[in-house]
């Protein structure tokens, strides 16, 4: 398993603002975008009217090695205000040349309001089947754009891990889950 770090765009930052502020903190450590694109960070307010500003990180990631194969994405996001609120699962879209897909909700997983207190952290993991590059039954995803919940898939990050295989003509073999609490 490989921990592969990914930069967010600054343009995809903006869909972290529909529920919460955003920013990006790459794996790398060095480059960071904010929800205002490139030169700083803008506030918005959650369903529960708490201010948020919440920076994200793509990663680790265990990347499918073949057709048939899961894999896991997981984003990181951390509470860089004050205290704040999410509740629900993120909106997930595989972005490919030809189209799009949705990514639905993990069935299994349960939404909880999960409150974030200054420099809290919380997860969601995109799970996926590994499709046969170029195939029929196959999405060549190129990035994967999400959001909040109530909101447009506006972040994104590129994706680099195999064509997702897909259940149907526009449904993927994939899931989201809901905000986990991570770190103590």
């Amino acid at each position: 398993m490989r921990a592969v770090p990914l930069t967010v765009t600054a343009l995809a930052a903006a869909l972290l603002l529909t529920a919460c502020g955003g920013g990006d903190d790459s794996g790398s450590g060095t480059d960071e975008s904010k929800a205002s694109g490139s030169t700083g960070s803008t506030d918005s307010t959650d369903s529960t009217g708490s201010a948020c500003d919440l920076g994200q990180e793509v990663g680790p990631v265990n990347a499918a090695p073949a057709a048939g194969d899961s894999g896991n994405v997981t984003v990181t996001l951390t509470n860089k205000g004050a205290e704040c609120t999410l509740n629900g699962f993120p909106t997930v879209e595989l972005t490919a040349d030809g189209g799009s897909a949705t990514v639905p909700k993990d069935e299994a997983a349960e939404a909880q309001a999960l409150t974030l207190p200054a420099q809290g952290t919380a997860t969601f993991t995109i799970t996926y089947v590994r499709g046969e590059d170029g195939g029929d039954k196959s999405l060549a995803v190129k990035t994967v754009k999400y959001g909040l919940p109530g909101g447009s898939a506006d972040l994104s990050f590129p994706w680099s891990y195999g064509d997702v295989a897909l259940k149907s003509e526009k449904v993927p073999d994939a899931t989201v889950s809901a905000f986990q609490q991570a770190g103590d």
